[in-house]
């Protein structure tokens, strides 16, 4: 609904989809989350929290790079905002609620999803950043229900976003010729609600008709 767009779900195919002619079938490209976590071995990494999900690793790390490069818009959320990190050469706490100095990040699975969704921490906004021109302030607050997060940012990744901690929790492309966000939160809980959610999924939405209408 904040999109205004139709969705069109992608099969974690690996090598096995051909990347070009989808891109050329699509307007923007939305990385959701997953309760799944990338493989450490993609970032340098040791140890991971199961459950983790090869196929969609193989087929995503790929794609997001190569719709980046062909202007198409991007927005990535959570396990997708983790995957653009790591696409771009950076690395992952893969678990943050054993990383001294960080707040819990985590939500509370048994408690209803009203709660588990509501708002947790605030955000400052890079005051130069695309997320503050969209909602024209530098302070907002967010969900948060993740286990793994940024630690170190990728190669031509821009700070949008960092917790009270100081862990980034958004990030867009250095010198993107098209919109191309990740975000650690969920923005799309209840999007219609919150003037925040709703601004980055318009900006999305915009940029596909954009990409559409050939402006982009």
């Amino acid at each position: 609904d904040g999109a205004d767009a139709m969705p069109m779900m992608i099969p974690p195919l690996g090598d096995r989809l051909d990347i070009e002619e989808l891109l050329g079938r699509v307007d923007g490209l939305l990385l959701t989350g997953s309760p799944s976590n990338i493989e450490p071995r993609h970032y340098g990494g040791k140890n991971s929290v199961p459950p983790h999900d090869p196929h969609r690793d193989a087929t995503t790390l790929k794609l997001l790079r190569r719709a980046v490069e062909r202007a198409i818009p991007l927005l990535a959320i959570c396990r997708g905002c983790q995957e653009v990190n790591v696409a771009y050469g950076g690395t992952l706490h893969s678990q943050l609620d054993q990383v001294e100095g960080l707040i819990r990040h985590r939500e509370d699975s048994a408690r209803p999803l009203e709660e588990q969704y509501a708002p947790t921490h605030k955000l400052e906004l890079t005051d130069t950043g695309l997320l503050a021109s969209l909602v024209g302030t530098t302070e907002v607050s967010v969900n948060s229900l993740h286990t793994q997060g940024v630690a170190e940012l990728g190669t031509g990744l821009v700070v949008e976003a960092t917790a009270p901690d100081g862990l980034i929790e958004a990030f867009s492309v250095r010198g993107s010729a098209a919109f191309s966000l990740a975000v650690q939160w969920h923005p799309e809980w209840k999007v219609v609600e919150n003037p925040f959610y709703l601004a980055i999924f318009r900006a999305f939405g915009a940029a596909c008709r954009q990409r559409l209408a050939g402006v982009v």
